[in-house]
């Protein structure tokens, strides 16, 4: 850990750096969320998450590691009120399920994995009503190679990516959380071709990988994001039978990744941010899209943030391009005018959208290389990969990595 207010080998402009956090020897993380002055974060390859004591920005904690069962990542995570869930899936990294990152986001699923080491999968239910001591009270286990995301604000259904047996890869599932000691699964749906065993045969549309990412609501629509299936938009009026209203895909010509979708529902706007692939921008250039969704059985694409030009991201190694969004939760930051967006290799970004036709760069952070390699998948390569971004009411930022650990930062345009 270091509280030092400057970090030698990074870069940036408008964000100030506050402290930084190893994660009790784990910096590999994925998803965060603050909950009573905790950050609780997700993990790529150690099997569980961890929770790190933020009160004192300037000098972060770890305080807990909640293991997963073995070979199961717990790398997405979701709070509402003092309720904590989080994924079970196997661990393909760990269970060295692929020769190369390719495979992964090239194939289905179910093409892809072939295992008999065990994990467990489905969505494990957590009470962090203390939260340096997160407690189990339930787990629904959902036969198949488990759950990828979750949407969930406290109200009674969670969206979940679920791959069941079956189905090709990640579908959509409606989780009932009115008893979170006692969750059930609620409704599915799924874009056709998905289901192998029902007979459905996958259209060639569906490009090198059709899988759910996850689905957010606002209001009655949901926007759910399908990597090289593009995104769909929904009607939730009846949150288990999902009405398809629309459905859009970029890939091709475009390289697919279909990641976050961020409903602005103030403005009838989506930011759609596809996930970049490969290493090198093998695939090109992955962006992240303004779409204009006011009439949303016909969403329409009106701008794209712009791509960080500081240096030659593409020969910097590994990822480079969007992942994620932060999400604009309740108890978060929310706007409707400013995107924090995290960029793999060239680390966090602040846009301004009240122009939505003309967005613009008003601040980025990119942190140094990580000090140590826990990545295990073939190759990595030692520069940072920026993942994940939650703002809290007051701008401070919080920045994973899937080597670096915790990043505390500072907007300093508020």
């Amino acid at each position: 850990m270091s509280t030092q207010r400057t970090v030698p080998g990074a870069a940036g402009k408008g964000i100030r750096f506050l402290s930084r956090d190893d994660q009790g020897g784990r910096p590999d993380g994925v998803q965060v969320i603050l909950h009573k002055g905790h950050a609780f974060i997700g993990h790529m390859f150690a099997d569980g998450f961890s929770v790190v004591d933020v009160r004192d920005a300037l000098n972060p904690k770890t305080v807990a590691f909640v293991p997963a069962p073995k070979n199961t990542r717990s790398h997405h995570l979701q709070i509402a009120g003092d309720i904590l869930i989080a994924v079970n899936g196997p661990n393909i990294w760990a269970m060295q399920q692929y020769a190369t990152q390719a495979d992964y986001y090239g194939k289905s699923l179910i093409d892809a994995v072939q295992t008999e080491q065990p994990f467990a999968a489905g969505v494990r239910v957590f009470d962090v009503s203390q939260p340096a001591s997160p407690r189990e009270i339930a787990f629904l286990h959902l036969p198949g190679f488990g759950a990828h995301r979750i949407w969930w604000v406290g109200d009674r259904y969670a969206y979940v990516s679920v791959h069941f047996e079956g189905f090709i890869d990640h579908v959509l599932a409606i989780i009932d959380i009115s008893d979170p000691a006692n969750p059930a699964l609620a409704g599915r749906w799924w874009l056709p071709g998905m289901h192998r065993a029902g007979g459905e045969e996958k259209p060639a549309s569906f490009g090198k990988r059709t899988a759910l990412h996850h689905l957010i609501s606002a209001g009655n629509l949901g926007y759910a994001a399908w990597r090289d299936g593009g995104f769909t938009v929904h009607d939730l009026s009846d949150p288990v039978h999902p009405k398809l209203l629309s459905h859009r895909n970029y890939s091709p010509p475009f390289g697919g990744g279909a990641h976050t979708p961020l409903p602005l529902p103030g403005r009838n706007l989506l930011i759609l941010a596809d996930e970049a692939t490969a290493s090198n921008c093998a695939n090109g250039l992955a962006y992240t899209w303004i779409v204009d969704v006011r009439a949303p059985e016909n969403p329409v694409s009106i701008a794209t943030l712009p791509t960080p030009t500081e240096e030659d991201f593409c020969a910097k190694g590994a990822k480079f391009g969007p992942h994620n969004l932060h999400e604009n939760r309740p108890g978060a930051f929310q706007s409707e005018d400013l995107i924090f967006a995290t960029y793999h290799n060239a680390g966090l970004r602040v846009y301004d959208i009240r122009d939505a036709f003309q967005p613009k760069q008003l601040a980025y952070f990119m942190p140094p290389a990580p000090e140590r390699i826990v990545d295990q998948r073939p190759n990595p390569a030692k520069v940072i990969q920026s993942c994940d971004v939650y703002v809290d009411v007051n701008g401070v930022m919080y920045l994973t990595d899937t080597n670096a650990g915790l990043y505390v930062l500072q907007y300093e345009g508020l």
